[in-house]
């Protein structure tokens, strides 16, 4: 099993995170690997693992354009970002047998978004049984596996997906 010692753990359990500006333009500036968790880059959109998420393999779906809200995005843009949450549906069916989705876009702060400025859609695997009530009852979440391993695990399925129709 690999191990990545990532820094930004325990500084952002201390709160002593320094990101200034935009996560998902920081991330995206950034070469792709287990520090930025990019999966795969598309022409106007990307795919990205949740660095805090709800269950194994919840991935995100973002513009490569810096907009606040779906409505400001060109249609082009709006058919990839579909594109993308259709692969990604079937990536995360094929690595984790995952039985259901949650699919979301959270608009605003308002809306829950933990990212306001930069929207995304959030691609959720669900299994009968999971224990997702436990970040409603318990404040706590339970993942079976590492965030690395997920990355690897994922990474290797979309190269799979996108390299052999």
């Amino acid at each position: 099993m690999m191990r990545i010692w990532a820094p930004w753990r325990m500084a952002y359990i201390k709160g002593e995170t320094e990101e200034t500006g935009c996560l998902f333009c920081n991330q995206l500036a950034q070469r792709d690997g287990p520090e930025n968790l990019i999966l795969y880059r598309g022409e106007r959109a990307f795919v990205i693992l949740n660095r805090f998420p709800y269950t194994n393999g919840h991935m995100m779906v973002v513009p490569n354009a810096h907009k606040h809200s779906i409505e400001d995005l060109d249609d082009q843009t709006l058919a990839e970002l579909i594109q993308l949450t259709n692969q990604a549906l079937g990536v995360l069916r094929q690595t984790y047998d995952a039985q259901n989705f949650n699919i979301g876009i959270n608009i605003g702060e308002a809306s829950g978004a933990g990212i306001t400025d930069h929207v995304h859609l959030h691609v959720v695997p669900r299994w009968s049984g999971d224990t997702s009530f436990m970040s409603t009852v318990a404040e706590t979440r339970v993942l079976p596996e590492a965030l690395e391993e997920t990355f690897e695990k994922l990474l290797s399925a979309w190269d799979k997906r996108n390299h052999h129709p």
